[in-house]
C-alpha cells in the first residue's frame, strides 16, 4: 500500500515502510531554545528543552550566573505518541513556552529573587610583612537539586511512577546519581533504588504499600560522590496525593 505527498507543488508516492521510517525519526527528535535576556544591568540565560518522548516534558530554566532562579514545566502527554502534525505541534508549544517566561521577565509578571554578584576584580590587600593571610572561609557544601516533574499524574490508581530530575545547583544534570524512594509511616518500609541518566532523570515504579502512620511521607534521595538532596512530601491517606 502507497501513500501520497504533496511536495513542492507535485505529488509523490511513498511507502509505508518510509512512512513508519519518518515517524521513528520524529518521536526521537529533541526541540529546544537557550536566550540571553539582558534586563537593565542583569543578564538571565533562559533555556527551553524538550526532554524527549520517553518523558513527555517541555522545561524552561531560567539561570542567573549559573544559578537557577525559576524552573518551569509542563508535559506533552495528549500530543503522544508524535506523528509530524502533532510534532508541529510540539514545536509550537515549545516556542510558546520560551516566549512566554522571556515576556514575562521583561514585564516584572515574573518576580526573580536575584543573588547578589561578588566582586570578581578587586585585588586582596597585601598582609603586612611576616603576618599569615587569613584563609577565606570554606565555601559551604553545595546539594543536589531534586524535582518530582509529574506532581500532578505521578499516581495511577495504586501504582507509582515517579519521573525524577536531578541537577546541580548550578542547573547542570547529575548523571549517575543513586536515587532512593520511600514511604514513610508504611506498613512494609520498603526501598526502592534508581540511577539517574546522563541528562539528569530517572523513572521509579512500584505499588503503593498501605499507610501505618498519619504522617505518612514520600521522601525521595539522591546522593552523588559527596553530595546529596532531598525531597519529601506529605501523604493522605484517602488520596495520597503529596502536598507540595
Amino acid at each position: 500500500m502507497l501513500r501520497r505527498t504533496f511536495r513542492a507543488g507535485q505529488w509523490r508516492r511513498i511507502s509505508l515502510a518510509e512512512r513508519a521510517a519518518r515517524l521513528a525519526t520524529a518521536q526521537i527528535m529533541v526541540f529546544g531554545h537557550n536566550s540571553n535576556l539582558k534586563i537593565g544591568a542583569l543578564t538571565f540565560h533562559v533555556q527551553t528543552e524538550d526532554r524527549g518522548v520517553a518523558h513527555g516534558l517541555i522545561d524552561t530554566t531560567v539561570y542567573f550566573h549559573g544559578r537557577v532562579l525559576h524552573r518551569r514545566t509542563n508535559n506533552y502527554f495528549d500530543l503522544l505518541p508524535l506523528d509530524e502534525d502533532r510534532e508541529q505541534a510540539l514545536k509550537l508549544r515549545l516556542d510558546e513556552q520560551h516566549r512566554t517566561v522571556i515576556e514575562e521577565i521583561r514585564s516584572g509578571a515574573l518576580q526573580l529573587n536575584v543573588p547578589p554578584v561578588e566582586a570578581s576584580s578587586r585585588r586582596p590587600e597585601k598582609p603586612p610583612s611576616g603576618e599569615v593571610p587569613k584563609q577565606p572561609p570554606a565555601s559551604p557544601p553545595q546539594k543536589l537539586l531534586l524535582e518530582l516533574t509529574n506532581t500532578k499524574s505521578w499516581m495511577s490508581g495504586k501504582h507509582a511512577t515517579l519521573q525524577i530530575s536531578v541537577r546541580e545547583e548550578n542547573g547542570a544534570p547529575v548523571s549517575g546519581a543513586r536515587v532512593l524512594v520511600e514511604i514513610e509511616g508504611s506498613e512494609n518500609g520498603e526501598v526502592h533504588r534508581a540511577e539517574t541518566s546522563p541528562q539528569g532523570l530517572t523513572l521509579v515504579e512500584f505499588d503503593m504499600p498501605r499507610l501505618a502512620s498519619p504522617e505518612a511521607a514520600l521522601v525521595i534521595r539522591a546522593e552523588h560522590q559527596a553530595v546529596a538532596g532531598q525531597l519529601r512530601f506529605a501523604l493522605r491517606a484517602k488520596s495520597r496525593v503529596p502536598s507540595v
